[in-house]
């Protein structure tokens, strides 16, 4: 069993590691990048750095898919791909207009499964000049963790933390202590709401499809917990729970009614397991169109919320906590915050 040891940090919302090209002028804060390209989506983040945390200054994201089609052909399509260097060409302007100093640039689990991910991303480096590296399902956790740990609580000492990715979903067992997070453990699951989804669709439209699949998920989420403890722990209300996905935040914008997302009003809100059964249902039950003509989801994320569901679902009954913070945050923060503190340790000495 792994420890860490994460200080807790603030993160001021309002708006091997790599050198970029552009050094900060004399007299210039530097300018930190933190790319993040997962199964579904490739985000950005650009980020000062401002007391113990750091003010966003520009952000990107978009939906790639980069792992349509993984979990049949075991290979990245030529038309994922395609869309995902795009994002990148974006995300590269991004750095130069910025004049970014500072960037790590990062891929997860669609890049670890595929055949011809180490083709895909020297072509990524001779179009975009973005050298991506392929980080393990570990150190996403842990920085996925380092991104979110702000907003969990100093009680219940004990803290479940998950991320339901694209390919993967990421459990992290953790304790909160003198304003610590020790994580107690780990483990990464290989599904996520894109590869359920191409594998299972049909079912996840059927009420007795989308149940079987819970009752299937059920299984395979319990080797994180394989005595129980942490489900004991959420019974007795002595667990908090902090979910970081596009699922979690989705079912938080529905609740809240939003007439577009918006992560500052998302990003910290808690959700009842009432409300996340609630609004699950209706979505299981409602058509591919009127799940695109909602404002939290639109075109890109209709045909993968309820595979989200499903796996969220799962997780609830699994440890009934009876509620969960949502985070719309996670690796990309982390990154920021890793490279920030080992730059204040580096002037230091």
């Amino acid at each position: 069993m792994r420890l860490c040891v994460l200080r807790l940090v603030r993160y001021d919302h309002t708006m091997v590691s790599q050198e970029y090209s552009h050094p900060a002028r004399e007299g210039q804060e530097t300018v930190y990048g933190a790319l993040d390209l997962g199964t579904n989506n490739c985000r950005l983040l650009l980020a000062v750095p401002k007391d113990d945390g750091f003010h966003v200054v520009d952000a990107f994201s978009r939906i790639t898919r980069l792992g349509e089609g993984l979990a049949a052909s075991g290979m990245l399509s030529p038309s994922a791909m395609a869309r995902t260097l795009s994002a990148l060409g974006f995300c590269a302007d991004k750095l130069k207009r910025r004049r970014v100093g500072r960037l790590r640039a990062v891929a997860t689990e669609a890049c670890r499964r595929a055949a011809n991910c180490r083709d895909f991303l020297a072509k990524v480096r001779a179009e975009t000049g973005l050298d991506l590296e392929i980080i393990s399902a570990q150190e996403e956790a842990t920085l996925a963790l380092a991104g979110c740990a702000p907003l969990l609580a100093p009680w219940p000492v004990d803290a479940l933390v998950f991320d339901i990715g694209g390919g993967s979903t990421e459990l992290i067992g953790v304790r909160c202590e003198s304003g610590d997070t020790r994580i107690m453990a780990t483990l990464s699951l290989p599904f996520g709401v894109v590869t359920l989804a191409e594998q299972e669709g049909a079912a996840l439209r059927r009420a007795d499809g989308f149940q079987q699949i819970v009752t299937r998920l059920l299984q395979r989420l319990r080797r994180f917990d394989p005595d129980g403890r942490l489900a004991a722990l959420a019974a007795d209300g002595r667990l908090q729970m902090l979910g970081s996905s596009g699922t979690v935040t989705t079912l938080a914008g529905i609740h809240l009614e939003l007439a577009r997302y918006d992560r500052a009003r998302v990003d910290g809100v808690t959700l009842d397991f009432s409300v996340i059964e609630s609004i699950s249902q209706t979505l299981q039950q409602s058509s591919i169109e009127q799940r695109v003509s909602h404002p939290c989801i639109g075109r890109d994320r209709a045909d993968l919320v309820v595979a989200g569901c499903a796996i969220l679902a799962a997780i609830c009954r699994l440890w009934p906590a009876g509620r969960l913070r949502v985070a719309d945050r996670g690796v990309r923060e982390g990154l920021l915050l890793s490279m920030m503190r080992d730059d204040r340790r580096m002037s230091r000495t």
